[in-house]
């Protein structure tokens, strides 16, 4: 096996961090490598705002349900969807309706998301072969607009994931993922295969909580997920985050 799918299969999300400033030439080599992803029409929809300022990262963590990982890393990097960029090539394309049209398809929301996505998994794996550990922020979307104005994002830019980074204090397990055959097909989805799949892969999730060194517990994995997904009260500032950074028109008919 190589270094690299080494390193892959040995991921963990690390939740501990010493008390150790990262090196700053580590860190340029981890926004070089999310920069060098792959991205739809080489657009660079992607823009990374690093966050070392203590008082800055504890704004941000209050936004994030308080999870005090935040205030430990010594470095917190917030991955942005930035159609700023895309709307000043427009304007200087004297196109300036045509970019607002763009940047409000639904379509331009999933690009700079997944780009995103992309984006930081190559910062994960960077930060991961120089020996330090992560643990991404889906959170950071929650009080998404408080984000917006913390990190000054100008419209067209909003904030999709953060991104802890630091040397690990703890070695908290390589936490099992679903068998394969719940998650690849070959030619056509399976859903007898995938009911199979998450029965077995419970009973290996239930095994792995109740064993590992902290924050062990009796769940399973659709327990746990459900738990955040069904039951969990999430505030959601959507509607209003992609009016205001200007994404959407249309009114929230929720409220």
């Amino acid at each position: 096996m190589n270094p690299v799918l080494e390193s892959l299969f040995k991921h963990q999300s690390i939740r501990k961090y010493k008390d150790q400033p990262i090196e700053q030439e580590k860190l340029e080599l981890i926004i070089k490598a999310a920069q060098v992803a792959p991205n739809w029409c080489n657009g660079q929809q992607v823009s990374i705002i690093a966050v070392k300022d203590k008082e800055r990262k504890a704004k941000l963590c209050h936004c994030c349900f308080d999870q005090p990982w935040i205030n430990e890393c010594p470095v917190f990097l917030i991955f942005c969807a930035d159609n700023y960029r895309t709307n000043l090539i427009f304007n200087k394309n004297n196109d300036k309706e045509g970019g607002e049209r763009y940047i409000k398809k639904l379509d331009t929301v999933v690009i700079g998301s997944h780009d995103v996505g992309i984006a930081m998994q190559n910062a994960v794996v960077a930060a991961e072969s120089m020996g330090l550990g992560t643990v991404p922020i889906g959170g950071i979307r929650i009080q998404s607009l408080e984000v917006v104005d913390i990190l000054k994002l100008p419209k067209y830019v909003i904030p999709i994931v953060g991104l802890c980074v630091g040397y690990p204090d703890a070695n908290p397990g390589i936490k099992p993922r679903l068998p394969p055959k719940a998650v690849y097909f070959e030619e056509t989805y399976n859903t007898e295969d995938v009911e199979k799949g998450v029965a077995e892969y419970d009973e290996e999730y239930k095994k792995y909580l109740g064993n590992r060194s902290e924050n062990e517990r009796e769940s399973t994995w659709t327990d746990s997920v459900y738990s955040m997904y069904g039951v969990a009260k999430i505030p959601n500032q959507d509607y209003e985050l992609f009016k205001q950074q200007g994404y959407i028109e249309i009114e929230n008919k929720e409220n």
